[in-house]
């Protein structure tokens, strides 16, 4: 190691830091390697000598037994350092070969590391900065974009979880749709056979009382015919009588025989057939008549969809409540989450609309309507700029979603919601009289759905609200 301390010192050139190659000397006697001195003379526009600064009259010669020695020297160190060499190569990359240790520069107007020695005039008029500075900014910012890219990731995964939640809901809500359809055509299939038992009775009842009506007429005239058949008999053996026999009975059974020819003729009672129209006629009609009475129309089918997790849903999806427990939702666009809402399932871009709303005694809601646009995910409160029109009752006060208390006359316990889409009009009323209780009036740009908003019952009678078909014709105001 002392040897290699000791060569390395006296046959390494002072420009380069390297073993020479092709030395040369000047008259000052300071040796370098001939391309680093004449690299360096070009860029400082002299010949002076690189250590003491001697000007150099004559041209460099060659010192051959530098040049000797140096290669000797290179050539003694290459077999044992070529492995290692190797290993260093691959550790760290160099830019010049020339001059590897020296503090690399990187040149952002090329965006490329620079040796500081041999390329130095090229970059003078360029934006230079120590490598390490540029490594550590360059690093920040790849830093920043593998940050971008890892929230990108987790945006990617958590909407692919998504995907999975909806397709595990999505096997859920068939099944419990094909239970409830099952269950509401087995009512209806319940309810025709029973219509058509009833029919198949009534028919079988008229066929049993025309059939006696007929047996009775039958057996009338039955023993009618006896009794033709008997004076016949008469009149005929008092034909065959002696005179004197005959002239004795003759008025008795004349008078026998006329009061039988005066008898009626006999007809057929009418209605004796069955009244197959009464039966058959318009059937289906009047099942389905009769049928709407057993079945009802919701003017508004709540849509399970855009139901916060918080809100339980009748079957028929006509009444909500505030349940205790959170459900596990997906968390789909359509899906209210930052407010206890849920909307109705069609919505109006045109024409008029109603339908009433049972509140009771519930201490906490709000009805009316929301714009499709409206934020479902984040903060916002319900008035007409965030996109809903709407009718509030908190803490026993009615107000119309704008901060304007309004005064009724009494509680409410049924809401009647009105809207006039083309006239810029969504109204509300008490259903019991139809008095009015306030009217929003805005431009409406896009589709309304009907809007729900529940919060806990506590200790109300009434948990649900519950939507029914408006009993009254649409009332201008």
């Amino acid at each position: 190691m002392a040897e290699r301390a000791l060569f390395d010192r006296f046959l390494s050139c002072h420009i380069c830091s390297e073993t020479f190659r092709d030395p040369v000397s000047l008259s000052c006697n300071h040796s370098f390697c001939s391309n680093c001195l004449q690299e360096f003379w070009e860029k400082t526009g002299n010949k002076n000598c690189p250590i003491c600064k001697r000007s150099s009259k004559e041209d460099p010669s060659i010192n051959f037994s530098l040049k000797e020695l140096a290669d000797s020297f290179t050539e003694k160190l290459k077999g044992a350092s070529t492995e290692r060499g190797k290993e260093k190569k691959k550790e760290k990359e160099v830019v010049c070969e020339k001059h590897s240790e020296v503090p690399y520069w990187f040149c952002e107007d090329e965006q490329r590391a620079v040796c500081p020695v041999c390329e130095f005039s090229l970059h003078q008029s360029h934006k230079v900065v120590p490598i390490e500075q540029a490594v550590s900014e360059l690093k920040e910012q790849l830093k920043s974009d593998l940050k971008s890219l890892q929230d990108k990731r987790n945006k990617h995964e958590q909407v692919a979880k998504t995907y999975d939640d909806v397709i595990q809901h999505s096997k859920k809500q068939v099944l419990s749709t094909e239970r409830q359809i099952r269950a509401e055509f087995n009512k209806l299939h319940q309810f025709l056979r029973e219509e058509e038992e009833s029919r198949l009775a009534a028919l079988r009842e008229e066929e049993e009382q025309k059939r006696k009506t007929i047996m009775r007429e039958m057996k009338r005239f039955e023993d009618q015919i006896s009794s033709l058949s008997d004076s016949i008999s008469a009149v005929e053996e008092e034909l065959q009588k002696d005179n004197v026999s005959f002239l004795r009975s003759y008025e008795a059974t004349q008078s026998r025989a006329r009061g039988q020819r005066s008898l009626p003729d006999p007809q057929l009672v009418s209605g004796a057939l069955i009244d197959v129209a009464k039966h058959l006629g318009n059937l289906s009609f009047r099942v389905w008549e009769k049928m709407k009475v057993k079945v009802k129309f919701s003017p508004v089918v709540l849509d399970p969809n855009t139901a916060s997790g918080r809100l339980h849903l009748s079957d028929d999806l006509t009444n909500v409540r505030h349940g205790d427990k959170e459900l596990q939702l997906p968390d789909n666009p359509e899906r209210n989450t930052k407010y206890w809402n849920v909307f109705g399932s069609e919505g109006f871009s045109s024409g008029k609309h109603s339908w009433d709303v049972e509140v009771g005694d519930h201490p906490q809601w709000a009805v009316g309507l929301a714009k499709e646009s409206v934020d479902r995910k984040r903060e916002r409160y319900p008035t007409s700029e965030s996109g809903i029109w709407c009718l509030l009752h908190r803490d026993g006060k009615y107000s119309n979603g704008v901060g304007d208390t309004l005064r009724v006359k009494k509680s409410l316990q049924r809401i009647r919601v009105q809207l006039d889409y083309d006239m810029g009009k969504v109204s509300f009323y008490d259903s019991e009289d139809m008095t009015l209780i306030y009217i929003h009036r805005d431009t409406f740009t896009e589709k309304l759905f009907p809007y729900f908003n529940v919060s806990p019952a506590g200790v109300a009678k009434t948990s649900d609200l519950k939507i029914c078909q408006a009993t009254f014709l649409f009332k201008k105001s």
